[in-house]
């Protein structure tokens, strides 16, 4: 088990990337702390990884909300006593055209996926420089290197979620901390549960493979990320989207 004795936060765990990374962290041996704003999904999540064999707690939070963020990494650290890994995959979408945008849209996809990533990763980094190791990874997106229609928010989002992983990278390294991102493509989760099958099936004929990501395959690029089989990846940002770019 290429994690066994790792201790993992994952944020936005309760479905989707987050929910099957957590568990794929659990196969992998470690302890992991689940943590998403809807009580029901986090414990459905937490009883997944238990049912894995891992020790697993949950926090119902919201990442913009730093002094819950920060108790939770208190609790953590009662809990576990360190923190090995941080998967900062919470994000959400509220797409429209630039002239239709309101700030709403704009500000909240900007606090969850951007801020949020910012609040977290800085409230556990005191604690990685303590121990002089650890791992942060990022959840960036296709979108935030090509850009989308409809998509400003996000795609600013994301970028900037590039920009903070080569910044943290040349500022962590040296303090032991690798820092990476995954940008994956169009992945079957609740996100594009709204969007209509034919808008799908054009989706799908983008890719070279012609079919949606599974959530499993981008957990399991940030299983092997965590691992010590990747230590020598630092500041990377690695495109999963089935050759969509191409």
């Amino acid at each position: 088990m290429k994690l066994k004795g790792k201790v993992a936060i994952v944020t936005g765990a309760g479905q989707g990337i987050g929910a099957a990374t957590a568990l794929k962290f659990a196969k992998e041996g470690a302890a992991v702390v689940v943590c998403d704003r809807h009580e029901d999904t986090v414990s459905r999540t937490v009883a997944a990884c238990e049912h894995a064999g891992a020790r697993a707690i949950g926090f119902s939070l919201d990442v913009i909300d730093r002094p819950a963020v920060d108790l939770m990494i208190e609790e953590t650290l009662n809990r576990f006593g360190q923190i090995d890994i941080l998967v900062n995959n919470a994000g959400i979408t509220r797409d429209a055209r630039l002239e239709t945008m309101s700030a709403e849209q704009f500000d909240s996809v900007i606090d969850v996926n951007l801020k949020g990533v910012f609040n977290v990763a800085q409230a556990v980094v005191s604690t990685m420089i303590t121990q002089r190791s650890g791992v942060i990874l990022n959840t960036s997106s296709v979108v935030g290197v090509y850009g989308n229609y409809g998509q400003t928010n996000y795609a600013a989002a994301k970028f900037g979620v590039v920009g903070f992983t080569k910044t943290w990278c040349r500022e962590l390294g040296p303090k032991g901390i690798r820092v990476n991102a995954v940008a994956p493509g169009f992945i079957e989760t609740a996100m594009l549960s709204s969007v209509p099958d034919a808008v799908l099936t054009k989706m799908c004929e983008q890719v070279p493979s012609r079919r949606l990501g599974r959530p499993e395959e981008i957990a399991n690029i940030y299983a092997f990320l965590a691992s010590d089989e990747a230590s020598y990846i630092n500041g990377a940002v690695i495109e999963a989207s089935g050759g969509l770019t191409l």
